[in-house]
């Protein structure tokens, strides 16, 4: 019977510190990342300020008579237990606007981290200490066009050099995974008896009670994974460029009685948008929620994401959405419906003239 291999044959699966050697400026730089993200250094001159951008006009126009039927029409249409009936002869008495303005905040970042990488070595260019390794925001990097998220992947010049595979131990070959090294496993057929049937040896090892292991031909070795049988790696920096947008919105609180969640299924009307490298709050807006909203987010995000990425283009946006209460008289009674959003979907779950049915 093969011998298992010795404990210390191998070399640890995580590459060990020594491994890396110290380059000025990424002391913090781990195997796999985790060191967390760079903050960007100070500019060299003053940002631009933001310009105040005009004071645009918040007329609001409501929908029409006609529209509103039109809306309530398909609706009605689209319902199976649904009677046409308050459509035709229904007699719209007033309509009233009530609407929700999201206000959306957008900061456009760059943000960099660093990790140490290795690859199996062939013959790369080998560069450490030749010269000092660029800091990492000194490193040229493509950023896409603005509020686009992208990322990207640079291997730092002068970091790259040559060690032995730590989990060979420069060898080429590992374990085998699947016979734990012994070269041979307990024969499937007789369960490592080596008899079959009472005092029958057993034909399939040959009363061995093991079997070669099929996946690496009995060596109990294969080839390593790490150095894919290289036995040396290129151990390098990789510098990990991310552009993100972070982004906040706030919905405005309206009192029409329509139920919040219905707000999702629809989308708005831009009524303000505004773009440059820092943005000043909103000004003079008609709902002083939103105003308060866009100068707290705006503090927000300056505060918090310039510590650990640099601001690139912040962008901010009012949408409106519509939401027009109809009443309705219909066989003397009162009734109502909604119709809200750029979609003129329309809600009416106290509709007068339904009709039992069953789906079959």
């Amino acid at each position: 019977m093969a011998a298992a291999p010795a404990a210390n044959m191998y070399g640890p699966s995580a590459p060990p510190p020594n491994m890396f050697d110290t380059v000025p400026g990424y002391e913090g730089t781990l195997a796999g990342g985790g060191g967390g993200f760079l903050p960007p250094p100070m500019p060299s001159v003053p940002m631009p300020a933001p310009e105040q951008p005009p004071s645009p006009d918040w007329h609001i126009p409501s929908i029409s008579e006609d529209r509103a039927r039109e809306a309530f029409a398909a609706y009605v249409s689209s319902k199976c237990c649904y009677s046409s009936a308050p459509v035709k002869d229904g007699v719209l008495t007033n309509m009233e606007s009530f609407n929700t303005y999201r206000y959306r905040l957008e900061t456009f970042t760059e943000s960099r981290s660093t990790e140490w990488s290795q690859e199996p070595y062939t013959g790369q260019p080998v560069d450490a200490g030749l010269q000092p390794a660029p800091g990492p925001w000194q490193i040229a990097a493509q950023p896409p066009a603005f509020f686009q998220e992208q990322k990207q992947t640079i291997k730092v010049p002068f970091t790259s050099s040559v060690k032995n595979c730590h989990l060979c131990l420069g060898r080429g070959r590992s374990p085998c995974t699947n016979c734990a090294g012994a070269g041979n496993k307990v024969c499937w057929v007789c369960n490592g008896s080596g008899n079959r049937s009472g005092e029958d040896r057993c034909s399939h090892c040959n009363g061995r009670g093991r079997e070669n292991c099929t996946s690496c031909s009995g060596s109990g070795s294969s080839q390593c994974t790490t150095c894919h049988g290289k036995r040396q790696l290129l151990v390098f920096i990789n510098l990990n460029v991310k552009w993100s947008i972070e982004k906040d919105d706030f919905v405005a609180q309206d009192s029409s009685g329509l139920k919040v969640e219905k707000l999702q299924e629809v989308s708005g009307k831009e009524l303000f948008k505004d773009s440059q490298y820092m943005v000043y709050p909103v000004r003079g807006f008609p709902d002083v929620s939103v105003a308060q909203a866009s100068e707290r987010l705006i503090r927000e995000h300056q505060g918090k994401y310039a510590q650990t990425s640099r601001i690139l283009q912040q962008r901010q946006t009012i949408e409106l959405i519509p939401i027009t209460k109809v009443n309705y008289r219909w066989k003397g009674k009162p009734n109502f419906y909604y119709v809200y959003g750029n979609e003129f979907k329309v809600n009416a779950d106290d509709y007068p003239a339904t009709c039992c049915c069953s789906v079959m």
